[in-house]
């Protein structure tokens, strides 16, 4: 098998006028769980909808197993499970319908790991998909995206409509049970804590690029907030190198670096300032300073 289950290569998309990606690249690796973050209209499901084939790449490449997914759909969707945001299920069939209808897509289909999923998702085999609440049916759908043991599981929203009990219970258990047997798990998400509880790598995107792609340990011990006092007021306080996102005005300032202490050490020694604190950062704070956060404008010190 390929190093990279996924490879894509400078993808851009435009809806008209509207820029979707901006020239996307990024790898994923076989193995683990790859969290994929971005704010709504950030790209997240284009990127998704490229690697199921379900788009065809305007410029750049995608490769999945080392396939193009519009050449060789059945290369591809064979081994990939895929649970969308929409939840786009028949709505006649029944719960033991929807199953033995998933079943013949794929050869690999475990009817007693289906029926022991159905039996942890609690759900009954008479009811009709109609009838299933917004937690049921992303149940169900992760039911008909795993059952088939797939080499490549991706999930749109997987959390949308879960409450807090089976987010944690169910769907982090299956997210690591698919990782530790070796398996690929790409997930889309906005609940960062969820993200940084179950990734081993993240990538950010935003405004249809992506800004950062790292492992998740490298992305955590890689920022911190930084307190800052200077003796003279500053009236503004743009990027310098390390410096990512700012806060504050006068003497005393809130920063985010993307550095080591040394390095931080260094350039508030540059700076001629005083360190009130440096503290490490969530995922959160983290994608809030690179997406949402004030931009810093190149400069120095005012």
């Amino acid at each position: 098998m390929n190093q990279h289950i996924l490879e894509i290569h400078d993808l851009k998309r435009s809806y008209g006028k509207k820029v979707a990606l901006d020239g996307v690249s990024l790898s994923v690796p076989a193995g683990g769980v790859f969290g994929l973050l971005g704010g709504n209209g950030a790209g997240k499901t284009t990127v998704l909808r490229h690697t199921l084939g379900l788009l065809a790449a305007q410029s750049g490449s995608v490769r999945v197993f080392g396939l193009d997914p519009v050449a060789d759909p059945v290369g591809t969707l064979a081994r990939i499970g895929y649970l969308s945001e929409n939840r786009d299920l028949p709505d006649w069939m029944r719960i033991h319908q929807l199953i033995s209808y998933s079943q013949a897509f794929y050869p690999n289909w475990d009817p007693d790991y289906a029926e022991s999923l159905r039996n942890l998702f609690e759900l009954d085999p008479k009811a009709f998909v109609r009838s299933l609440s917004r937690g049921q049916r992303a149940r169900a759908g992760l039911l008909v995206a795993l059952a088939h043991r797939p080499d490549l599981l991706i999930l749109d929203e997987p959390s949308s409509g879960l409450d807090p009990v089976v987010r944690r219970d169910i769907l982090g258990a299956i997210i690591r049970t698919i990782a530790d047997e070796g398996r690929t798990v790409l997930f889309s998400s906005h609940l960062l804590d969820e993200v940084e509880r179950v990734a081993d790598r993240i990538a950010i995107l935003h405004q249809g690029r992506i800004q950062l792609c790292a492992r998740m340990d490298q992305v955590l011990s890689g920022h911190s907030r930084v307190q800052l006092r200077f003796s003279s007021a500053v009236s503004h306080f743009p990027p310098a190198g390390i410096w990512i996102h700012s806060e504050g005005s006068g003497h005393d300032w809130s920063l985010v670096a993307e550095a080591g202490i040394e390095n931080i050490r260094a350039e508030v020694a540059r700076l001629q300032a005083e360190i009130l604190s440096v503290d490490p950062m969530n995922l959160d704070d983290i994608f809030v300073a690179r997406t949402a956060g004030k931009p810093l404008a190149a400069g120095v010190r005012a």
